[in-house]
């Protein structure tokens, strides 16, 4: 069978590939490195570009009178689409390689956060912000990470997965502080070209070190093995519709108990992290005094504290029953939730702990729903299914930004939704103790299918 035409591999990829068929790699840093590193940089700059809405909502207000549940409107928009693209992302990732997809994404992004700074009305921002920025950032969303992890690694996945994971929240997070700080003193239209101007910063890094398989530079996944070169999988299997690829996995998903579970639960997730607290925790505690530039600089703690709990999920996931670990996580954040109000309300003290309590909470769910996902579908499979997953996680996380922003425009508070939040995250700790739990693990070493404790 004719092999793709391998147009990301540079003379020097093809030197690698000879020496692997030869019988054995160059010594030195494995390439599955330098790939988690720019994909660690491409969603790190990614999500401070999604951050950009939680500093935007009260200069909007103010320049253009817009109500919150207007904003929340476009917001909720960008977070669904953000969603939806997973699934189909993965299915492109297969059809037009990676690194492409990746370029695209940037490129998407970087236009339209630019051409937010023109817009008057709210249609603007629901066209610009929700549509363009939502489908650019969906290209970036956990169905990469997930396609990475599986493609480039055998070893270490956990971690790994933690890792990119946290660098989708984290740099949600540290850019906050940067982008409230223009804002304060320069206006939000010089943050959004901040913004914009470091997606075309991390656009060359993609363009030249990306690339779609391990067999493009003449290695393995790191940790198997087998010696020799990971071939590149043949052209022919590549032609599938990726939309209908994409559809296929909904279809096979649907049928199955544990991907209710796992969307079910993931929906829960999205409506207490992105759509609620990613949203909304600035303007509330703008609603209790407390200055937006000191709330965004919470944030940051909260996205260095998620950098180290998804890290340290992520090697747990690696070690123990992901179930038993989700369960704890959707309960200690429900909990945390529940409290907000009266840590808002409260001493200064009861806010900060709950953003270290929070914050070590915020995305520790991926990657042990994610290795659940590889248990459940294959690991051949957890990039569309993932992405399904996720897209169920951006539903959530868009109907939580819409409810809470219209409770707070009718009933003047967030009162209702933070203790809503925190109930429903009860609810999905017990949910996922359902999911898999008949199945037996039986292929030790790779994602999804190492034996757990428990």
């Amino acid at each position: 069978m004719p092999q793709e035409k391998n147009t990301d591999a540079t003379s020097v990829a093809d030197a690698a590939a000879y020496e692997g068929r030869m019988g054995g790699q160059k010594k030195g840093m494995h390439y599955s490195w330098i790939i988690a590193a720019v994909t660690f940089l491409t969603l790190l700059t990614t999500a401070g570009i999604r951050s950009t809405p939680g500093v935007l909502i009260i200069p909007l207000e103010q320049e253009f009178g817009w109500s919150r549940a207007t904003i929340s409107v476009a917001v909720s928009v960008n977070l669904l689409l953000y969603g939806l693209m997973g699934p189909f992302a993965a299915a492109f990732f297969g059809k037009f390689g990676v690194r492409r997809i990746m370029a695209i994404a940037l490129c998407l992004l970087a236009a339209g956060v630019g051409a937010t700074t023109f817009m008057t009305k709210p249609w603007h921002m629901i066209l610009i912000w929700g549509v363009i920025v939502g489908c650019g950032a969906g290209m970036t969303a956990f169905s990469l990470s997930a396609t990475i992890v599986n493609r480039w690694f055998r070893k270490s996945q956990g971690m790994v997965m933690g890792v990119l994971t946290a660098s989708a929240a984290t740099g949600q997070l540290l850019f906050l502080p940067l982008l409230a700080s223009l804002s304060h003193n320069h206006g939000w239209r010089v943050a959004a070209l901040s913004i914009a101007c470091a997606a075309m910063v991390v656009l060359p890094l993609v363009l030249i070190f990306m690339r779609n398989y391990p067999g493009n530079v003449g290695q393995r996944p790191y940790g198997e093995s087998d010696t020799g070169v990971q071939e590149v999988p043949a052209a022919a299997s590549l032609i599938t519709n990726p939309f209908r690829t994409a559809l296929m996995g909904l279809q096979r998903g649907l049928r199955s108990r544990d991907f209710w579970l796992l969307a079910g639960s993931f929906f829960i997730c999205g409506a207490s992290t992105n759509g609620l607290i990613g949203t909304h925790l600035i303007p509330a505690c703008v609603d209790h005094g407390i200055p937006e530039v000191r709330a965004a600089g919470l944030m940051a703690v909260m996205g260095i504290l998620d950098l180290i709990g998804t890290t340290f999920s992520g090697w747990l996931s690696d070690r123990y029953n992901s179930r038993h670990l989700l369960c704890w996580y959707y309960g200690l954040r429900g909990l945390s939730l529940l409290g907000l109000p009266f840590a808002l309300s409260g001493p200064e003290w009861g806010l900060s702990a709950f953003a270290i309590f929070y914050g070590l909470d915020w995305v520790a769910t991926v990657p042990p729903t994610v290795r659940l996902t590889a248990d459940a579908f294959g690991r051949e499979n957890v990039g569309v299914m993932f992405g399904w997953i996720f897209a169920s996680h951006q539903i959530g996380a868009a109907l939580a930004a819409t409810f809470a922003g219209t409770v707070r425009t009718y009933l003047g508070d967030y009162f209702i939704a933070f203790l809503l939040s925190g109930t429903i995250c009860l609810l999905a700790a017990g949910l996922v103790l359902r999911i898999n739990k008949s199945r037996q693990l039986e292929l030790p070493g790779e994602m999804g299918v190492v034996p757990q404790e428990g």
